[in-house]
């Protein structure tokens, strides 16, 4: 009788002992962070619901500073693609990891110093040691001794340039033009301006990588393929 009362005893003890030890593990924590919530809940007008909304505006603040800018565009630099008004987003890594923007890109940056007090959105035509000219006997602009076919973007009506340059931009810089090209205060505009027009690439905030507004303009924006076929400075097709 009492060898087999003993491992029933022990059997019913066993259990609440492992109930007690995870309890005394796991419980605090589980609830401490319960409990940190529900204080921070209580301390705010609103409950929960404003809590959650600080949550989503603080994402949405680091994503806006860190991943994807909305920028709005303020002129008529670069139509048609680009209208006054129109909301596009600026992929601020497109070049935060080793890539440089490449002629063709549509780019976003500060023009301090260099166009003006403000963020200017304008496309790249040259980079580092591109030997950018205007123009041949066709009327286009030659990067690096090959002619660029721009009409799948200019402006209609527009010419690649009224203004006539030959220049060769400094490593670290870039060549940029609107594609209203009639209406656009661009590289051409500065050349003798301090930097010669030429936009520093630290000074790029991002590639406008698509138009989110208005919803009826939605739409990706790809680099051109004229651009494709123009050789690097060194002569290799970049």
């Amino acid at each position: 009788m009492d060898t087999e009362a003993q491992p029933t005893e022990r059997d019913r003890s066993s259990r609440p002992v492992r109930s007690e030890e995870i309890s005394d593990t796991e419980g605090p924590e589980g609830r401490s962070r319960f409990a940190l919530v529900s204080r921070a809940a209580d301390w705010l007008p609103g409950g929960r619901i404003t809590l959650s909304v600080l949550v989503c505006l603080v994402f949405l603040l680091l994503f806006s500073r860190f991943v994807m800018q909305p920028f709005e565009i303020p002129s008529r630099s670069m139509e048609s693609g680009l209208r006054i008004g129109d909301r596009v987003l600026v992929n601020k890594l497109a070049y935060r990891f080793g890539a440089d923007p490449r002629r063709g890109d549509v780019v976003v940056f500060d023009g301090t110093g260099y166009f003006g007090h403000a963020d200017y959105i304008k496309r790249v035509v040259g980079v580092g040691r591109d030997h950018v000219v205007c123009c041949d006997k066709e009327g286009r602009i030659e990067v690096n001794g090959r002619s660029v076919d721009e009409s799948t973007f200019l402006y209609p009506g527009d010419s690649p340039s009224t203004v006539s340059f030959d220049v060769v931009v400094p490593e670290g810089r870039l060549f940029v033009l609107g594609d209203h090209r009639g209406d656009s205060s661009d590289s051409r505009d500065h050349l003798g301006s301090p930097g010669g027009g030429m936009v520093p690439v630290g000074r790029v905030i991002g590639r406008a990588d698509w138009i989110a507004w208005p919803s009826e303009h939605w739409t990706e924006l790809d680099r051109p393929g004229a651009y494709a076929r123009v050789p690097a400075a060194d002569g290799v097709h970049g």
